[in-house]
């Protein structure tokens, strides 16, 4: 297994994993991966094409029938193996995504410490997929199920948590008996490409795991479209998700799709506001505002706007910005450059559009590069960019309410439905509230918190499916239902049973 380079300018380079086997594209093609932190290239991986999809696939299709015999105590076994050595290699995982996205180091190391969590958890439920005897009204038949793998999954993940996400659509999978090809992101491939090394180590059969890198956006729609693909798990934005979706439902092929959010961190007057202001902190500065629950929206109760709104900005303004391996760094950089420039997009457009920049609103005019200030935006309201739309980013967008009811409706009102926040120390409202909110996540006094046991998705615009929990290896198996005729008797053929 080969350690990141401790220095630079030099190039590390990685091999996909097809079939057991460490490999170039069939076309010898490569691309780099420059870290966003100082822009220079610090990895070269293969760059494939739709020969190496089929590759990746057809291997996959091999392994299944085998995978899927093998006993879910067996699977179990494998996936705590890996568990154990994710958890031995989690700094050295952790460096790796942090010179990819350019998150902090010590969230990414984090990260990869719960990462082994979710492997072991997924083992506990590999020899508990179980069906159900049912009961009928025919008294001579014995009905029953059982939930059988669908096949094989393809992966697409996103630049933002390329191998906590991955763990979310590869655990249930692998545990359910079905075999996967993923294909990260052209921003960050390596992380990917480095733990394909650590499933190789862990003994999973040949053609189980498959990865395929590759700097162009075809090769990700014909994975998700290719014909022996079974399943499509798919994490980003809503927009691509479509695509991902429309590209496998041509197979009729099943979908798990984790999308885009606007999410609402509603803020009442009864609040604990140090901890409420220190949530809406976590909930869009935190990974530089660059994750798909990012708490993007502020609502605000009138009583308390201004003092409020005055002692997020005084935070925000704290925050430290800086290298994302250094202990004290509280923000990194955002990703890639076209990230940097939707950005930037959408703060000249809130502009414009009437909205108020109280805080941040530029580049870092000390670290320049692709860091972004952190940003607060007041006086906005439904119908804005900055409101309606995913930015993807360390902006946040404050609108008033005066009631509850308000509250919810300016909450529910876009086309997302990932997940929200209700702070409030009124019992009865905290439960009410979130009972109303359209959204697959609601936290009460609390933000950003996730567990590999608690299902994870959203409604409308933001997905469709479930990862995480039990739910989550039902979106990887499939339901069969057996009839056993227990009568020696003749039946008349003519007739529905």
């Amino acid at each position: 297994m080969t350690a990141i380079p401790s220095g630079r300018p030099h190039t590390f380079a990685k091999k996909m994993f097809i079939g057991g086997e460490f490999v170039d594209a069939i076309s010898g093609r490569t691309f780099a991966s420059i870290n966003p932190f100082d822009g220079i290239q610090w990895a070269e991986v293969p760059n494939a094409d739709h020969a190496d999809v089929d590759r990746a696939v057809q291997s996959a299709k091999h392994a299944f029938p085998e995978w899927a015999a093998v006993s879910g105590t067996a699977r179990s076994r494998l996936l705590r193996r890996l568990a154990d050595i994710i958890e031995r290699d989690a700094e050295e995982l952790g460096r790796i995504e942090t010179q990819d996205n350019g998150k902090l180091l010590r969230e990414m190391v984090g990260q990869m410490h719960a990462l082994a969590d979710y492997y072991h958890y997924f083992a506990g439920l590999a020899d508990k997929i179980q069906g159900d005897v049912i009961p009928t009204q025919q008294p001579s038949y014995l009905a029953y199920t059982v939930r059988e793998p669908v096949g094989v999954v393809a992966a697409i993940t996103p630049w933002n948590s390329p191998l906590l996400l991955m763990a979310w659509k590869l655990a249930p999978a692998l545990a359910a008996g079905c075999t996967f090809v993923v294909k990260p992101s052209e921003h960050t491939p390596v992380s990917t490409l480095a733990f394909a090394e650590r499933v190789h180590e862990a003994g999973f059969p040949p053609g189980v795991f498959n990865v395929v890198t590759s700097i162009s956006p075809d090769v990700g729609r014909a994975l998700a479209s290719h014909p022996d693909v079974d399943k499509v798990a798919f994490t980003g934005s809503t927009a691509v998700g479509i695509d991902v979706g429309m590209s496998a439902m041509r197979n009729l092929s099943g979908v798990v799709l984790e999308l885009g959010g606007k999410s609402a961190q509603i803020v009442f007057a009864d609040a604990p506001l140090d901890a409420a202001a220190n949530g809406v902190i976590s909930g869009i500065f935190a990974a530089t505002g660059q994750t798909c629950m990012a708490g993007s929206r502020l609502l605000v109760e009138d009583s308390i706007h201004d003092d409020f709104v005055q002692s997020v900005v005084d935070r925000a303004e704290a925050i430290k910005l800086g290298d994302p391996a250094a202990a004290d760094t509280e923000m990194g950089p955002v990703s890639n450059p076209a990230q940097f420039a939707k950005i930037q997009s959408f703060l000249k457009k809130a502009s414009s559009d009437g909205g108020e920049i109280v805080c941040g609103g530029r580049s870092d005019p000390v670290l320049g590069g692709l860091f972004m200030q952190p940003t607060v935006i007041t006086g906005t309201a439904p119908g804005m960019s900055v409101v309606d739309e995913e930015i993807f980013g360390p902006v946040l967008a404050v609108s008033r309410f005066k009631d509850e009811e308000e509250a919810i409706r300016i909450a529910n009102g876009t086309p997302y439905g990932l997940a929200g926040a209700v702070w409030t120390e009124n019992l009865g409202r905290a439960h009410r509230v979130a009972h109303q909110l359209r959204a697959g996540t609601v936290w009460i006094n609390a933000y950003r918190v996730v567990g590999a046991g608690v299902p994870f998705g959203g409604v409308k615009q933001s997905g469709l499916g479930r990862e995480n929990g039990i739910d989550a290896i039902r979106e990887y198996t499939e339901t069969k239902s057996i009839w056993v005729n227990l009568s020696n008797e003749p039946r008349n053929p003519f007739v529905l049973g």
